[in-house]
């Protein structure tokens, strides 16, 4: 049975080797925890593939939530026992990962362990993306792409309890389905139109507020076009590959729009904020207002298969592996 997956050549889904490892030790202000549950996530396939560089072998895995079995010196307001989740903590593809403690949220009662691994990074994303990238006001249109999937979901709901109207693209019927339930006005089906015209229809020709866009390359242009004057894109991932360079003038051609390229490590880099956006998040969730759909559980040793699913675009809601 693997302790963890294992990355010591860089490349497709193949590379991931489950792997016997060396019990991992907390050092100082670190706590070791009995994995419950790893999330999947489209930064764990940049890792794999070389795009984020990391020092070969690695275990990738950046997102999960389990158990307290030990931990380091200097560790004073995490005990053994507790239940806990992190996000931007690196290899948590495994039986036991080692967690800074400034890393390591303690999950509220009434949340179990899946749940809290389903929503650290992608539910910190959206609360960041909503009320810092571009802060969702009351009667806002935004735009939402990938809106079945486990940003996409969350974006909705983050979105909409925030008083906006929320319009999303997704590819199939089933898809559609899942972005209404979580609460999306509209739903364009990208496949079957082009999405921005649609965006211009519904919109009276104004176009929206902002475009939260985690595909890239394939949705890049659409996406500028479908901005509203002085509108923000913001560019959070590349699931269709990353976008070309581009001309500042096309920001003043498409109305004096804003383009950003947000990351998570930026807006949780201090404690105080990551506990902030963890707080406001479990919250939401405890309350209701946020759900959190889990698509696919998985083996730890199927981490291949997971990420195949995930670049193949075959899911919907969020990826756990279980050890």
């Amino acid at each position: 049975m693997a302790d963890a997956v294992v990355v010591r050549a860089t490349g497709g889904p193949e590379v991931l080797e489950p792997a016997q490892v060396e019990p991992p030790v907390p050092g100082t202000g670190e706590v070791l925890v009995d994995v419950a549950a790893a999330g999947v996530n489209y930064i764990d396939t940049y890792h794999r593939r070389g795009i984020y560089p990391k020092d070969l072998p690695f275990t990738p895995g950046v997102e999960g939530a389990g158990v307290v079995c030990a931990v380091g010196p200097d560790v004073t307001d995490i005990a053994v026992g507790d239940h806990v989740a992190w996000a931007d903590a690196a290899g948590s593809y495994a039986r036991r990962a080692v967690v800074p403690a400034t890393k390591a949220f303690t999950v509220p009662d009434g949340i179990d362990d899946e749940t809290a691994a389903a929503a650290m990074l992608q539910g910190v994303t959206a609360h960041y993306l909503v009320t810092s990238t571009y802060p969702v006001k009351p009667g806002d249109t935004v735009l939402v792409h990938a809106a079945a999937g486990g940003v996409g979901l969350l974006l909705v709901q983050a979105a909409k309890s925030r008083g906006g109207r929320v319009i999303g693209t997704v590819s199939t019927a089933a898809k559609e389905e899942l972005a209404r339930e979580a609460g999306a006005d509209e739903v364009i089906r990208y496949t079957e139109t082009d999405f921005a015209e649609e965006v211009a229809r519904l919109t009276g020709g104004a176009g929206v507020a902002a475009v939260y866009d985690g595909v890239g390359k394939d949705t890049f242009d659409r996406s500028l076009a479908s901005l509203a004057r002085r509108g923000t894109l913001a560019l959070f991932g590349a699931s269709s590959g990353a976008v070309p360079p581009v001309d500042p003038q096309r920001l003043n051609a498409a109305g004096s729009v804003f383009l950003t390229r947000p990351t998570l490590a930026h807006h949780i880099a201090t404690a105080e904020e990551f506990r902030w956006r963890c707080d406001e998040l479990f919250a939401a969730i405890s309350a209701g207002r946020i759900n959190v759909r889990v698509g696919h559980r998985y083996p730890l040793a199927d981490a291949r298969k997971a990420h195949e699913d995930l670049e193949g675009r075959r899911t919907t809601g969020k990826l756990l592996l279980i050890p």
